[in-house]
């Protein structure tokens, strides 16, 4: 998964310089409170989310796991392709209407990933990063309960992704589909289980760790991978210089 791989490359770069005190990141006015959220949210998911993880994934064979994150990934492709739309992104849009159209009918409601297989790759889309796409900056971070890092910016898109995912239309039994949404949550946190071991491994500071991760994900997502270029253009700059005679 690209947008794990990034992140768990910004929790190693974020831990390994995180060894010491640093002056207030002007990014995040709201340190002490959002400090207070994060340790609430990091126990609830040490003594909650953690061993949930760990049980479905232990009890869970690993085609079924797969299959799961198929479906929901399914699922989460309409989002992308609302989103494709609201960013003036014809060829993604295609893409990702591509992908519902196959994936939906040969691939069983998604269960089986059929237009990867075919070469069509899936874009991570939301609301937040149309607002960005546009223009809107991110705002001072926010950490909110029990859904973690955000923005100003991003945590009201939360609301719109919401409204956008089949998940809230797709069943009449509200029982049912908050049982979807718990089932999407703990397959989410099962596949980051490595990510929080490498956290608690390298990280100095894991709030300070998690918040520069946080930050150098949501660029990327939002520059469609030309942040990460360009900082991986300007760090061969330095080293050319370095080499330089």
């Amino acid at each position: 998964m690209r947008a794990a791989g990034m992140l768990l490359l910004a929790l190693l770069v974020g831990g390994c310089a995180s060894t010491g005190q640093r002056a207030p990141d002007p990014r995040d006015p709201l340190e002490p409170v959002n400090r207070a959220i994060f340790s609430f949210n990091d126990g609830f998911d040490r003594h909650f989310m953690r061993p949930v993880a760990r049980g479905y994934k232990s009890i869970t064979p690993d085609p079924v796991e797969q299959g799961v994150r198929n479906f929901f990934a399914n699922l989460g492709d309409v989002r992308n392709l609302v989103n494709d739309v609201l960013q003036l992104k014809p060829t993604e849009a295609l893409d990702d209407f591509g992908r519902l159209v196959i994936n939906t009918t040969f691939g069983v409601l998604g269960v089986f990933d059929v237009a990867t297989d075919a070469g069509i790759e899936r874009n991570d889309e939301d609301f937040g990063q149309t607002l960005g796409y546009w223009g809107v900056p991110d705002g001072p971070y926010v950490v909110i309960p029990f859904l973690g890092p955000s923005s100003l910016r991003d945590a009201p898109s939360l609301y719109v992704d919401y409204r956008t995912s089949p998940q809230t239309y797709a069943v009449d039994d509200q029982a049912l589909s908050n049982s979807l949404w718990a089932l999407n949550f703990v397959s989410r946190r099962a596949e980051l289980l490595g990510v929080s071991e490498v956290l608690d491994d390298v990280a100095y500071d894991r709030y300070q760790s998690l918040r520069d991760a946080w930050f150098q994900r949501r660029a990327f997502q939002v520059s469609d991978g030309a942040t990460a270029q360009a900082q991986n253009e300007e760090m061969l700059d330095e080293l050319d210089q370095l080499d330089a005679p």
